[in-house]
């Protein structure tokens, strides 16, 4: 599933084409993806100016002029890409080819720019574990899908401070409460495994551990909420992480992937300057676990 970085790429890509611009029509070619198209979905779009696109956590937020908000969420292999009125070649440079199956292509956006110039939006989504809703402007941040989401883990808000009071008292270990959505918003594994590395913190230690004592701030928490900070960052500025079939909003894929310290490199040395571990892997509440238990304690 594309992680927080992918989506912010995805957003950052399909920015210039969206925002400013009007949906003269929505296309669906199937009444549902995860879930059912909401009711009049095409008719409530229609004819709306975009004023803006978001992300809050892995979710897309288009914000539109009079509302509604467009809620959109990639699931496991959904996919944008933009191509200019009357040419279905998608731009971009590709690292592996990017199916071309149109049969998968379930939404299309047509769209308006300010200068006339008409573009397709186009939601791919092979799996179909995506989906698109709708919510009010004055609301939207009380949907379902996004209410009692935590803390983005991006900007300085996330610091050792907050981390220690989200994670005081906690048994669970910590790569799980790094997981849990209602604490941090948007983190998955990819980057819990890379942040963990670059904190040298050990993704079984109790996430109670890192919590300071009264009075006290807590070294491993401000570590940490550096770390993540920073391999999001990175990751962004990359291009987000291209698994399997994920893609930018452009058809381009990521290529974070080349830089993983631990991520996918069970029985490989660890980059750490000085260290001779070997990465290993464990599994943990269902998924692979990469970290190297030399220097991550």
């Amino acid at each position: 599933m594309p992680e927080l970085p992918e989506v912010e790429t995805v957003r950052r890509g399909l920015q210039p084409v969206l925002e400013g611009s009007r949906i003269e029509r929505v296309e669906t070619r199937r009444p549902d993806l995860r879930f059912p198209f909401p009711e009049k979905f095409g008719e409530r779009l229609g004819g709306k100016f975009v004023q803006s696109l978001g992300r809050r956590a892995k979710y897309l937020t288009a914000h539109l002029e009079g509302g509604p908000v467009l809620i959109c969420h990639l699931g496991m292999s959904g996919s944008f890409r933009v191509e200019a009125e009357g040419d279905a070649a998608t731009p971009g440079r590709f690292h592996h080819e990017r199916s071309k199956d149109t049969a998968h292509d379930h939404v299309v956006f047509h769209m308006a720019a300010p200068t006339g110039e008409r573009s397709r939006v186009v939601f791919n989504d092979p799996r179909r574990f995506g989906f698109m809703l709708l919510a009010e402007e004055k609301t939207w941040r009380e949907h379902p899908m996004l209410a009692g989401l935590g803390v983005e883990p991006t900007g300085n808000t996330l610091d050792g401070e907050l981390i220690g009071s989200l994670f005081k008292g906690r048994a669970a270990p910590l790569k799980a409460a790094l997981l849990d959505q209602k604490l941090i918003a948007g983190l998955g594994n990819i980057y819990v495994c890379e942040a963990l590395w670059r904190a040298g913190l050990s993704p079984r230690r109790s996430a109670g551990s890192i919590a300071p004592g009264p009075g006290k701030r807590s070294v491993r928490a401000d570590r940490l909420a550096g770390a993540v900070r920073e391999v999001i960052a990175d990751a962004i500025a990359a291009g987000g992480s291209s698994l399997r079939d994920y893609v930018q909003a452009d058809g381009s894929l990521g290529y974070f992937q080349h830089a993983f310290s631990v991520y996918d490199r069970e029985g490989e040395p660890c980059r750490r300057p000085g260290c001779e571990g070997i990465i290993t892997r464990i599994v943990q509440s269902g998924r692979s676990t990469f970290y190297c238990p030399a220097c991550q304690r």
